[in-house]
C-alpha cells in the first residue's frame, strides 16, 4: 500500500470547505491500494475519530451475543483492525466487564463475557439495540461526501443522449436533462401521465459513473445512525477491494433511491426504530452522491406545500437538518441530484419560491402522432413482431374517435397484451386488427368494435 503523495493529499484538502475547519480535520487520508483509492486504515484509536467509550459500549454489546469468542472475530465483526480490537476488549477485560479464556496468537485471545458484563450490556442494548461495524463521525462522513462529489467524474452531452436514446423526446428535452445531469442541479419533470418521466428519471441517473464510500453507520454522542441500506446500495464490482484499509467504509455504486406516492413527512427525518434502538437514516440521507427520484408528486400522503418547504433549505445550502428524538438538530449533507415527477400542474403543486430553487423544469408532453409510430415500432421490435403498414394509423384514428390522448406508454401495453392474446388462443404473435381491438378492450375496458 502507498500512501498518497504530498501533492494529491493537497488536492483532496483543497476540495474540502476551508470555512469549515473541522471538516478538514476529519476528512478520511485516502491511501492508494493496487488500482484502488480507498480510506487508509486505522493504525490507533485516535484515527478512528469516534469516542473510546462508543467503542468499548458496542464491542460489550456484541461480546453478549455470544458465549465466547476470539479476538478476530470481533474484528471482522466491528470492521476494526485487530490490534485496536484487543486494545477495546484489554480495556473491557481491566473493568472485569469480558474475561480471557485463552490465547491463540499475538493480539489474538478467546474472551467471554462477565456476569456483570452480560448486566451491562443488557442495560446498553435497552437505550440503543444496534449491533455491528463500528461508526465514522458525522464530520467524516460529511467531508468524505463532499470530496467525492467534488471529484466524480464528469457527465457529458453524448452520454446523456445514449442514456435516454430508448425515449422518443425532442432533442431540447435532452439537453435540459443533461444540463441537469452535469450540473448536479436538480430537475422538475411535469406534463401528463405515460409519457417517460420516471423512466427518464431513472435512465438519467445511469450516466453518473464511478464509486462511492460510504459509512456503516454514524455515531451522534452515544446514538447510531445506520447510513448503509443493503436494499439500496449495490456493491461496487460486487467485491470489497483486498488489503488493509479502514472497513468501517464500504463502496458503492452511486445509489438511485426513489420515493413515491407512499412517501409521509415522517420518513424525510431520522426514523428511530423502538424495537432496534437506533436511528435509520432517511431516504435522501441513503441517495448523497447519487440521485433521489420524488415520483408522483404532489400523490403523497401530505400536502404538496409541506413538502416544498421542507426541500427548501437542502437545495439552497447544499446541507439539511435532522432531528434526534432528544430534540437535538444535526446538519447532514444535501449532495445528490434530486428530481421531482409529477402528472399535475405546475400550479397544483408547486409555488414560485420552490421553482426558483429547482436547477432545471423540463415538460414531457404527449407524443406526436409521429412519435407514437416510432415508439410503437420500437416496441414491436423489442418484442420481436412486425407491424403491418396500416396498424398504427388505424390505432392513431381510434385514439381520436374516443377522445383519448395519445401516451408514450401505450403503444408497449397494447403491444403486451396482444402478444398474452395470442399465447392464450394458440395463435402465432402477430399484430392484426382484430387482435389489437380485443387488446385495446383488455387494456382501456371498450368493447370490441367487431367481434
Amino acid at each position: 500500500m502507498a500512501i498518497v503523495s504530498d501533492q494529491k493529499q493537497e488536492e483532496i484538502n483543497s476540495r474540502i470547505d476551508p470555512a469549515t475547519s473541522s471538516s478538514a480535520e476529519a476528512m478520511p487520508e485516502m491511501v492508494q491500494l493496487e488500482e484502488d483509492l480507498v480510506p487508509k486504515a486505522p493504525g490507533d484509536m485516535d484515527d478512528l475519530g469516534v469516542d473510546f467509550s462508543v467503542l468499548c459500549n458496542l464491542a460489550l454489546k456484541l461480546a453478549s451475543t455470544v458465549p465466547q469468542f476470539r479476538t478476530d472475530w470481533a474484528a471482522t465483526e466491528l470492521r476494526l483492525p485487530l490490534q485496536i480490537v484487543e486494545k477495546i476488549y484489554w480495556q473491557l477485560k481491566q473493568d472485569k466487564l469480558v474475561e480471557i479464556l485463552g490465547q491463540d496468537g499475538v493480539f489474538l485471545y478467546r474472551y467471554s463475557t462477565t456476569e456483570r458484563g452480560r448486566e451491562f450490556a443488557k442495560r446498553l442494548l435497552e437505550i440503543s439495540g444496534y449491533v455491528g461495524p463500528a461508526p465514522v463521525s458525522l464530520e467524516a462522513y460529511t467531508a468524505m461526501i463532499g470530496w467525492q462529489v467534488e471529484r466524480q467524474p464528469e457527465i457529458d452531452l453524448e452520454s446523456v443522449q445514449e442514456a435516454l436514446s430508448h425515449l422518443v423526446i425532442p432533442e431540447s428535452s435532452v439537453r435540459v436533462a443533461a444540463l441537469a445531469a452535469s450540473s448536479g442541479r436538480s430537475l422538475f419533470l411535469f406534463g401528463p401521465a405515460g409519457n417517460g418521466k420516471t423512466t427518464m428519471g431513472q435512465s438519467l441517473h445511469k450516466v453518473m459513473k464511478g464509486e462511492l464510500w460510504i459509512p456503516y453507520c454514524l455515531s451522534i454522542e452515544n446514538m447510531i445512525i445506520r447510513i448503509h441500506d443493503p436494499q439500496c446500495h449495490i456493491l461496487y464490482n460486487d467485491t470489497e477491494p483486498k488489503g488493509n484499509y479502514d472497513r468501517r467504509w464500504i463502496r458503492i455504486h452511486r445509489p438511485l433511491i426513489i420515493a413515491g406516492g407512499e412517501m409521509t413527512m415522517e420518513e424525510l427525518d431520522l426514523v428511530f426504530n423502538p424495537g432496534q434502538r437506533f436511528y435509520e437514516s432517511p431516504p435522501h440521507v441513503k441517495a448523497n452522491g447519487g440521485t433521489f427520484l420524488i415520483d408522483d408528486f404532489g400523490r403523497q400522503r401530505m400536502e404538496p406545500h409541506e413538502l416544498l418547504n421542507r426541500w427548501i433549505v437542502p437545495l439552497e445550502r447544499r446541507v439539511d437538518f435532522l432531528s434526534l428524538n432528544t430534540g437535538q438538530k444535526i446538519e447532514i449533507p444535501f449532495e445528490l441530484m434530486l428530481v421531482v415527477a409529477t402528472n399535475l400542474t405546475v400550479e397544483e403543486v408547486a409555488d414560485p419560491a420552490f421553482l426558483r430553487r429547482m436547477g432545471y423544469r423540463l415538460h414531457l408532453d404527449l407524443p406526436t402522432a409521429e412519435q407514437y409510430r416510432e415508439i410503437f415500432d420500437r416496441c414491436a421490435k423489442a418484442a420481436g413482431v412486425e407491424v403491418p403498414s396500416d396498424l398504427v394509423p388505424w390505432m392513431v384514428s381510434r385514439y381520436e374517435s374516443e377522445g383519448r390522448d395519445l401516451r408514450a406508454s401505450e403503444p408497449n401495453e397494447l403491444i403486451q397484451r396482444a402478444k398474452d392474446i395470442c399465447k392464450i388462443c394458440c395463435w402465432d404473435f402477430q399484430l392484426t386488427q382484430h387482435i389489437m381491438e380485443l387488446a385495446w378492450e383488455g387494456y382501456f375496458g371498450n368493447p370490441t368494435l367487431s367481434k
